[in-house]
C-alpha cells in the first residue's frame, strides 16, 4: 500500500510507515481495501495523523507481535505461571464504562430519549445535538494519533456466515485494544472477503486521546486522556466515536458500543432483538435440551449463570454467549439467538474454583487480565480466590505489595479477564451455528437483596415483557448507571424499544 506524503514513502507488507503528514489524494491510497474500507480510512488517517497504518490481519504471528510490542513497552506484562496469558494495568482513572460521557447523537432528541419535565436529568440515557457533537469531535480528534500506528480491524459480530451477523470496522490506536478485539470478535479473511463483497459495516473509530511526543507522562504506561472521555454513538448513520479511555467497555467498540448500543437501532429497523443477555442450553436427565437467555447488568452474574455446574444429578448446562443476545424469530416462528462475541470479557473479582470452576478452567490460558492483583510466581489473584500459598507474596492492581486485610482491594472490583470463548469446557456444540439456538424461556434478573420475591414467574409472554420493562438493579463497579440491563445500552427511546420488544414478542406467543 502506498500514501502520499511530505515526508519518506516506505511499503512494507501491511504496514504504512511514513515519518511526516499526511496528504491524502483519494480512497485509491488503499488500494488492498474494499472501496467504502478505504474511504472510511482514508478520511480518518486525514484527520487523526498517524504516523503509520496497519490493516489487521488476525492471525497468530500477528498477535505475538502485537502482544510482544505491549510487553516492550510496559502496558502489559507476561503471566509465566500460564500458557500465553498477559497482565495489564490501567490509569486508575481508567477502569470503568462511563456513562456519564457516553452520549447518542441524532437530530432531535425526542428520537432518542425522553425529555423530563422541570429540566430535569433523563435516567435513560445521554443526547447530543449534531452541533454540540462536531464541535466535540473537533476539539479531540484531529492529529490525535500524532506518532501512534492507526490499526484497521475489520471484524465480524456472529458467526461470519450467519444471517444475524453484522459487521464492522474498527480504528484505533491502541495495540491493547486489537489484541483484545482479536479475542472478543472474529477477524482475519473470512471478514474481509465479506467487506469485499459489498457489505453494511459499522464505522468505529477510537483513540486513546494522547499523541506522541506526550506532553505529560503516563500513569502505569497506560494511555489515556480521562478529562476528555467522550463515547459517542450515531445510529442514524451507524457510527461510533471513542476517545480519550483505553478500558475495554469504552474501547472495544464491538461490545457495548456495536453490539447493543448501535445493534438497538438497527434491530429496531430490520424486526429483531439486540439484548444485553446470556444464553445457555440446559438439558434434563431425561435428556431434552432448552435454550434460555437471560438479561442481568453488568457484575450481577450473567458469567456464572452461562456456565453452571449443575448441583443436580443429572442436569448438565452448556454455554452459548455470557453477556449479549442477538434474537430473530425464524421462517417457522421459532425466536432462534446467536451470541455475538467471540470471547468472554468478565469480572474477576467472586470468580473462583466454588464459584465458577469453568471460568477459571477457560481463562487458564491465551488470556488477558486487567487490573487484578498479581502473585509472586508469576499468577493472579483477586478477592474471591483461595489465599496464596505459603511464601507467595501479591501485588495489588497498583503495582502496590498487598497484604490480607489491607483498607484497599487487591484487585479492582471491576477487573477483568478477557479469554477465548472456545476454550470454554462447556461451550456448547451449537454455539457458533449460522442459524443460532431456539430460546424456550427468556429470565430477567439484577441485584435486589430485598422487596421482590427471589425467583418468581410471569403469567404470559405479554406479562413478562411488562415485568422485564420495570425491573430495576443496584448500580455495580461495571457501570455507574442503576436500572435494568437494557437501560445504559439502549440507544433508540426506550418506548420505541419496549414497543419493538413487545411486538417481536407477541405477534408470536400472543396466544400462550
Amino acid at each position: 500500500m502506498l500514501i502520499c506524503l511530505r515526508g519518506a514513502l516506505i511499503q512494507h507488507r501491511c504496514h504504512i510507515h511514513f515519518t511526516a503528514a499526511v496528504c491524502i489524494r483519494s480512497m485509491s491510497t488503499f488500494p488492498s481495501l474494499p472501496t467504502a474500507v478505504a474511504e472510511f480510512v482514508s478520511n480518518a488517517v486525514a484527520e487523526c495523523e498517524p504516523a503509520k497504518v496497519h490493516v489487521v490481519t488476525g492471525t497468530p504471528e500477528e498477535t505475538a507481535d502485537i502482544l510482544a510490542g505491549l510487553e516492550k513497552e510496559g502496558m502489559v506484562k507476561k503471566l509465566p505461571k500460564y500458557v500465553n496469558c498477559w497482565l495489564a494495568r490501567t490509569d486508575p482513572k481508567d477502569v470503568a464504562r462511563v456513562e456519564s460521557k457516553t452520549v447518542i447523537v441524532t437530530r432531535q432528541q425526542r428520537d432518542t430519549v425522553p425529555i423530563p419535565c422541570n429540566g430535569a436529568k433523563s435516567q435513560l440515557g445521554n443526547w447530543m445535538s449534531e452541533t454540540d457533537f462536531q464541535k466535540a469531535k473537533e476539539e479531540r480528534f484531529p492529529a490525535t494519533m500524532t506518532g501512534r500506528t492507526m490499526y484497521v480491524i475489520p471484524f465480524s459480530m456472529g458467526p461470519v456466515n450467519s444471517s444475524l451477523a453484522k459487521f464492522g470496522v474498527q480504528l484505533t490506536d491502541s495495540p491493547y485494544v486489537v489484541a483484545s478485539m482479536g479475542i472478543m470478535t472474529r477477524t482475519g479473511t473470512p471478514v474481509m472477503e465479506k467487506l469485499e463483497q459489498g457489505v453494511e459495516f459499522v464505522r468505529c473509530q477510537h483513540s486513546v486521546g494522547r499523541p506522541l511526543p506526550l506532553k505529560a507522562p503516563l500513569v502505569n504506561q497506560w494511555p489515556c486522556n480521562p478529562e476528555k472521555v467522550l463515547i459517542s454513538h450515531l445510529p442514524d448513520t451507524r457510527q461510533i466515536l471513542s476517545f480519550g479511555s483505553g478500558y475495554g467497555g469504552n474501547s472495544l467498540l464491538g461490545k457495548k458500543c456495536f453490539a447493543l448500543r448501535i445493534a438497538s437501532r438497527i434491530a429496531k429497523d430490520e424486526g429483531w432483538l439486540a439484548e444485553h443477555m446470556l444464553i445457555l442450553g440446559i438439558t434434563n436427565p431425561q435428556g431434552v435440551k432448552r435454550y434460555v437467555a437471560a438479561a442481568f447488568p453488568s457484575a450481577c452474574g450473567k458469567t456464572n449463570l452461562a456456565m453452571m455446574k449443575p448441583a443436580l444429578p443429572g442436569w448438565k448446562v452448556e454455554c452459548v454467549g455470557d453477556d449479549i443476545a442477538w434474537m430473530k424469530f425464524d421462517s417457522q416462528g421459532k425466536l432462534r439467538a446467536i451470541n455475538p462475541e467471540n470471547g468472554f470479557f468478565g469480572v474477576a473479582p467472586g470468580t473462583s474454583l466454588k464459584t465458577n470452576p469453568h471460568a477459571m478452567d477457560t481463562i487458564s490460558k491465551n488470556t488477558i487480565f486487567t487490573n487484578v492483583g498479581e502473585t509472586s510466581d508469576g499468577g493472579v489473584w483477586w478477592e474471591g480466590l483461595e489465599p496464596p500459598s505459603t511464601g507467595i507474596t501479591l501485588t495489588d492492581w497498583h503495582g502496590k505489595s498487598w497484604k490480607p486485610g489491607a483498607a484497599t482491594p487487591c484487585a479492582h472490583p471491576n477487573s477483568r479477564f478477557c479469554a477465548p470463548a472456545s476454550q470454554c469446557p462447556i461451550i456448547d456444540p451449537l454455539w457458533e451455528s449460522d442459524e443460532g439456538v431456539p430460546i424456550d424461556a427468556i429470565i430477567f434478573g439484577g441485584r435486589r437483596p430485598e422487596g421482590v420475591p427471589l425467583v418468581y414467574e410471569t403469567f404470559n409472554w405479554r406479562h413478562g415483557v411488562f415485568v422485564g420493562a420495570a425491573m430495576r438493579s443496584e448500580a455495580t463497579a461495571a457501570a455507574e448507571h442503576k436500572g435494568i440491563s437494557t437501560f445504559s445500552n439502549c440507544h433508540i427511546i426506550i418506548i420505541i424499544y419496549y414497543n419493538n420488544y413487545y411486538n417481536n414478542i407477541n405477534e408470536k406467543y400472543k396466544n400462550t
